[in-house]
């Protein structure tokens, strides 16, 4: 992808993830929008399982926490901010907002729950990396426009660096896709595949910023 004129003015990055300083987050891959029944499912979501599968086997094989986090609402509240935008949905302690099984989330990993499309907004989750002394974050789950993006926008903001594999989201439409990956390499993050991660979080390897081109 080549870079426009503003977004070129960038240092040209790469990371090697440390499995003592890494976690991987896991955003909104739950039924609701990923499985038949759910009031906003968004297609193509079966895909995105296999890759997303290798790296987190790769991060507890080395070591690295796996971090769940889920899109919940409480019932009968005045005015909840998503809803503004968003049909009602995640309702607080059903189906909709449990992880799917296809990923065997384990009860012992961490579980976060969000009200807003951030992961970190009024969560525990930075207070939670800190202890942790996490200071590296591999990011992906749906909507790579939405939920992942804020997520990732966040992630930086408080000081983290930041790896998305592009083949482990997947937004609302392929420009959106396109669009926010790119503004992800180009502004707050390195975006890469899940080999790549998986590599470098089993052998060591070194990530590319491989989502851009001079």
């Amino acid at each position: 992808m080549s870079v426009d004129v503003f977004s070129s003015h960038m240092r040209v990055e790469h990371i090697t993830l440390d499995p003592k300083r890494t976690a991987v987050i896991v955003v909104d891959m739950i039924n609701e929008f990923c499985k038949p029944g759910g009031k906003m499912v968004l297609p193509g979501c079966e895909a995105l399982v296999p890759p997303q599968l290798a790296v987190i086997d790769a991060a507890r094989k080395a070591g690295a926490p796996i971090i769940w986090v889920r899109d919940s609402h409480r019932r009968n509240m005045r005015r909840d901010r998503e809803f503004l935008k968003r049909t009602p949905h995640g309702e607080e302690g059903t189906w909709a907002t449990e992880v799917i099984d296809d990923l065997g989330a384990r009860a012992d990993e961490i579980h976060v729950i969000k009200h807003r499309y951030s992961s970190f907004f009024q969560t525990d989750l930075d207070v939670t990396l800190k202890d942790m002394l996490v200071d590296q974050l591999v990011i992906f789950g749906v909507v790579t426009n939405i939920c992942v993006r804020s997520t990732v926008h966040d992630a930086f903001f408080n000081g983290y660096d930041v790896v998305v594999p592009r083949d482990c989201c997947a937004a609302t439409g392929p420009r959106e896709q396109e669009s926010t990956l790119y503004d992800i390499a180009t502004h707050f993050g390195i975006v890469t595949d899940a080999k790549r991660v998986v590599a470098a979080l089993s052998k060591g390897a070194v990530i590319e910023n491989t989502d851009i081109a001079a």
